[in-house]
């Protein structure tokens, strides 16, 4: 190669470096520019990707989120709780599905009961919540508190208090928590039943150990499950999940914080993310607000949330093979819910529901999924009626069902006194064969169920207590001593039934008289 070739190539590749970093430049000025805050008052991340083509389309009103972030994060709280070392059975914290998505949170969450015996250490953790009175009820996820020793909140203005658990339901993975005071800032609830695909929200917390931080998305989904609270219910038919999805930026600590639309009314509480890492990395769910106001409101009225049953086992159409339509004889349906089983006596079958039937609406919405379905149900109470529509041989039909409490009762628990006397049944420590069976090393065994706590909780004959309110009980006198020294309003009962199956349960308790401090 001569001279002259030499120069050329030489020239021609600096020409294409010099071209190549100015493009390169301008590509990136141009991304920068998506991620600048233009105000840094307050801390808002944008977590969806607005191409500059498309902003240059929308008016200041549509990105603007300031007026929402101002109503909603003064009522955004930080909840720090500490559970104490205590013994636990061997793999008692094997898995906790929440860990996935927020970290660990005091190793609750897993199968109880099973393995040797081992000393948990103490633990801290930390996640968020929302004022939802101006008394100071807050709301937050059940899994940032359940089995907590002592749970503190620190409101927007940096102030600590002490805070009693109201009340949890592991169902819906939420909580209810209560400080004193009065005039504390609080979130307006909005209705989730008008929340639409790509409309904005906003979600507000705590996360990674920062001050309140506010990141923006749009709903993604509605009426989404991932069988987080299945898991955590160990199988129990109660867990219900219907969340919102959206892509608003949720990461540790958010846990339990609210999602507000651009109103600033809460439409959710945030409860997990979708993540291989345990960070933020595209999706996050909230608990839908109608659901939230029913388990509050019960939680409030009774320590426990009150939850009425249909009586049918069902699956989603949308979700069968052309084989399975083919073999049901429902070839030419795409929607519905089709019902499998009517439990005898249930609501469903006193309203004259029959297997085989395809519903298709409930209180005139149309329904898609069994999410939607446990959803609306989940916001009822026991004696509320709700009308469905339904397929039966290619005729349409309506019907009324007025639902129960799991056991087949329609009345609201009222609360309990303390003590393993209140509990109505007779209660004898496990044999070695049935702990054995079971993978468990100790426990209570149910039998002889009167018409007491236990009862109405939906606690049948042959159950074995193997925790109540996270603490090991292997007598009868382990659980007089945990329930009359319980400085919570409510027990949750952890156990298994001899088949393996793992339930939670929990009752309200009366405290009158006693000191909680």
């Amino acid at each position: 190669m001569n001279i002259k070739q030499i120069l050329g190539v030489a020239g021609i590749s600096l020409i294409s470096a010099v071209a190549g970093i100015w493009g390169y430049g301008k590509y990136m000025e141009s991304k920068q520019a998506l991620f600048e805050s233009q105000n840094a008052s307050y801390p808002v991340n944008y977590a969806s990707f607005l191409d500059s083509s498309n902003r240059n389309h929308l008016s200041p009103g549509d990105i603007d989120f300031t007026a929402a972030a101002m109503a909603a994060t003064p009522a955004t709280v930080h909840i720090k709780t500490l559970t104490k070392a205590r013994e636990i059975e061997r793999g008692e914290d094997s898995y906790n599905p929440f860990d996935d998505f927020f970290g660990p949170f005091g190793g609750i969450f897993g199968n109880p009961g099973r393995g040797g015996r081992m000393v948990q250490p103490e633990q801290r953790a930390s996640g968020s919540g929302a004022f939802i009175t101006k008394d100071g009820y807050i709301v937050t996820n059940n899994h940032v508190v359940q089995g907590a020793d002592n749970v503190t909140v620190t409101t927007a203005e940096k102030k600590t208090y002490t805070a009693k658990v109201v009340g949890t339901d592991p169902s819906t993975d939420l909580a209810v928590l209560k400080i004193d005071g009065n005039n504390f800032p609080h979130l307006v609830m909005g209705n989730s039943d008008d929340v639409k695909l790509g409309q904005w929200v906003l979600a507000i917390g705590y996360p990674l150990g920062l001050d309140v931080t506010v990141t923006a998305g749009i709903v993604s989904a509605m009426g989404r499950s991932i069988n987080i609270n299945q898991r955590n219910m160990q199988g129990k038919a109660a867990a219900i999940e219907s969340f919102i999805q959206t892509d608003a930026a949720v990461n540790s600590g958010n846990s339990g914080g609210p999602l507000v639309n651009t109103s600033g009314q809460l439409v959710g509480v945030n409860s997990a993310l979708a993540s291989p890492t345990g960070t933020y990395a595209g999706y996050s769910y909230a608990i839908p607000v109608n659901l939230v106001k029913k388990a509050v409101n019960d939680m409030i009225k009774y320590g426990v949330v009150q939850r009425g049953y249909l009586g049918i086992s069902y699956g989603d159409v949308g979700s069968f093979s052309d084989a399975q339509k083919k073999e049901l004889k429902i070839e030419n349906f795409n929607t519905g819910l089709y019902v499998s089983g009517v439990s005898k006596d249930g609501a469903a079958e006193r309203a004259g529901l029959k297997k085989g039937d395809i519903i298709t609406k409930v209180d005139g919405r149309t329904v898609r999924s069994s999410a939607e379905l446990s959803s609306s149900i989940g916001s009822k109470q026991p004696g509320d009626k709700i009308v469905m529509e339904y397929i039966r041989a290619g005729k349409a039909y309506n019907t009324a069902a007025t639902l129960q409490k799991q056991l087949g009762e329609v009345e609201n628990e009222v609360a309990a006194a303390t003590g393993a006397a209140s509990l109505g049944a007779t209660l004898k420590p496990v044999d070695n064969s049935t702990a054995r069976k079971n993978g468990i090393r100790n426990g209570v065994q149910v039998s002889n169920l009167k018409d007491g706590v236990l009862r109405k909780a939906g606690v049948a004959n042959g159950f074995i207590i193997i925790s109540i309110n996270n603490q090991p009980v292997r007598t009868p006198e382990d659980i007089d001593k945990v329930l009359q020294g319980s400085k919570n309003s409510y027990a949750l009962i952890n156990g298994v039934y001899a088949d393996g199956d793992g339930y939670v349960y929990q009752y309200r308790l009366d405290l009158s008289g006693r000191d909680t401090e």
